[in-house]
């Protein structure tokens, strides 16, 4: 099984069961399970606009994400990626609707128009004053005569329920809301597709390519383009976002369809406030999951020109759990590192051989990423040729301010740039390393003695010994057979890294968490960049 649910035909209602259960008391729902399952607010009263959204599920936290005081009274939710019934939607009008009216809120599907128009039609049969509007923010089809609803329909959650909970009439709620609507723009892209629990997953989409202009139900979108990065995809939707739009202030919404990991929503919002449309962002909303499509790894953009008032709406308080905030885009100041930060610097010297012998060691580094990645993502993270690579490109930069000439004081400077430059437990080892053999290296010591110190000194630190399954292995019979000559310490490395291949349990590092069937005939990747480093001096 690839999703953690129980029945398929349950999924909808114990969802709703464990968002109510985790409310705080600020939900409830009404009885009718399985075929009515609307969520409401607890503390409704009927006594001002009432606010209904809804449509299928799979789009968590919409819609019921947003219930609660400052945006939606009610949600209807219907079965994965379908539309609720009309007695659903006409069950959530009658409960929430007083003598103030309904504002039913639509995303532009045929199911949704179909069910929640009906349902408004019965609904004002009953006497209840109920207006409707239809979200039809997507761009990827600038000419369909009806375009989808996405993540702006969120715009006019947010608006329009902070005017009713301030007391706005129906009429108000009514124009406000189709003004947003005309003002909102939506476009999403997409590295893969949806899994849908209980149905097999459609793989359309190739490796290298990303599809443009998707909705929310993993129906396809209107191209496939290639994956260049955060940037490429930024600058591909702005392309569709610009048409038409009008260069005044505008609130973005990032929205995370369900797969896109923080960090990259992190990277690709801040390629949408650095580009060509940045500079008219004054508010933005996200990033965050708000209307996702299940599991499926994109993003959407979401644009809504700003009005007088919208900003306040906007940033005024919504007890729900699914609203992230919204906050203005700023400039923040960057604060200088404390002193004591502030390393104090051996001054720069050159040395043509010192240059051109380091260089060499971080080109050999960078040449192995790749292989040292697909190692270590055998015992690891796999992000060990990464690491190496990056601290070996900052010493080249480095190389200028380096005291070259001195070698006592290089290996303390290597040692501080690592420490600055290389993350995680690796870096703050090397770093050790170079500053002890920095240390031997001022009372005297030969290279080969100085290195044997540092490495003595990041074994006390690391704790890391022979027979640990780590870099010590090839490292430490390298240095030992280091006075034998450079072919017999590449040799010896060599060996010491084929040697951890035969450990099936590791007492040091990421490792260390593995079990033996995935270690057993997998050389530490540590090891194997001491391994190659030396064999490129042999060589």
């Amino acid at each position: 099984m690839k999703h953690f649910i129980n029945e398929k035909h349950d999924m909808v209602t114990e969802a709703i069961d464990g968002t109510i259960a985790a409310s705080g008391g600020k939900l409830t729902r009404l009885d009718g399970y399985p075929h009515i399952r609307v969520v409401v607010r607890s503390d409704w009263d009927k006594s001002k606009v009432a606010l209904v959204s809804g449509g299928g599920s799979g789009h968590e936290p919409a819609h019921a994400g947003f219930v609660g005081e400052g945006m939606l009274t009610a949600a209807v939710c219907g079965d994965v990626f379908a539309s609720p019934s009309v007695d659903a939607v006409l069950a959530a009008i009658l409960a929430v609707t007083g003598p103030a009216g309904c504002l039913l809120i639509v995303k532009n599907y045929t199911g949704d128009r179909l069910n929640f128009g009906l349902a408004a039609e019965r609904a004002r049969a009953f006497g209840h004053k109920v207006s409707v509007v239809i979200v039809d923010d997507d761009v990827a089809l600038p000419n369909l005569p009806q375009a989808r609803g996405l993540a702006g329909t969120l715009f006019v959650h947010k608006i329009v329920g902070a005017m009713a909970e301030g007391g706005a009439n129906l009429e108000a709620c009514t124009i406000a809301a189709k003004r947003v609507i005309a003002g909102s723009r939506s476009i999403g892209l997409s590295l893969d597709t949806c899994s849908v629990p209980g149905s097999l997953k459609e793989d359309r989409i190739p490796f290298g390519m990303a599809e443009l202009g998707l909705g929310i139900h993993g129906e396809a979108g209107v191209a496939q383009v290639a994956s260049a990065g955060a940037a490429d995809a930024i600058a591909k939707m702005i392309e569709a976002l610009v048409a038409d739009m009008p260069r005044t202030p505008h609130v973005a919404l990032i929205n995370n369809l369900g797969g896109a990991s923080c960090l990259e929503m992190a990277i690709l919002t801040n390629n949408l406030l650095g580009s060509e449309i940045g500079q008219y962002i004054r508010l933005v909303v996200g990033p965050s999951a708000m209307m996702t499509a299940l599991d499926m790894h994109g993003f959407s953009i979401s644009l809504c020109e700003l009005a007088d008032g919208d900003e306040g709406f906007l940033k005024a308080p919504a007890k729900v759990t699914g609203w992230p905030g919204c906050n203005s885009v700023t400039t923040p100041a960057v604060l200088p590192l404390p002193d004591g930060l502030t390393p104090i610097r051996a001054p720069a010297s050159a040395h043509a051989p010192t240059r051109e012998f380091l260089t060499d060691c971080c080109k050999v580094l960078i040449a192995a990423e790749n292989d040292l990645n697909l190692l270590d993502a055998k015992s690891g993270d796999g992000d060990t040729g990464s690491t190496l690579a990056g601290a070996a490109r900052a010493l080249i930069d480095a190389m200028d301010r380096l005291p070259l000439a001195d070698h006592t004081q290089l290996y303390r400077a290597i040692g501080l740039e690592l420490s600055q430059t290389m993350g995680g437990s690796s870096g703050v080892l090397l770093a050790i390393f170079f500053a002890a053999a920095g240390d031997a290296s001022s009372s005297g010591m030969t290279m080969r003695d100085a290195l044997m110190a540092g490495l003595d000194r990041m074994r006390q630190i690391g704790g890391a010994n022979p027979g640990d399954r780590t870099m010590v292995d090839a490292l430490l019979p390298a240095l030992n057979a280091l006075s034998a000559g450079l072919p017999q310490a590449a040799a010896a490395a060599r060996k010491g890294a084929k040697y951890t291949a035969t450990l099936t349990s590791a007492k040091a590092g990421r490792a260390s968490y593995i079990n033996a069937e995935q270690l057993e005939g997998h050389i530490d990747p540590g090891a194997e960049a001491v391994a190659r480093l030396f064999e490129h001096l042999a060589s």
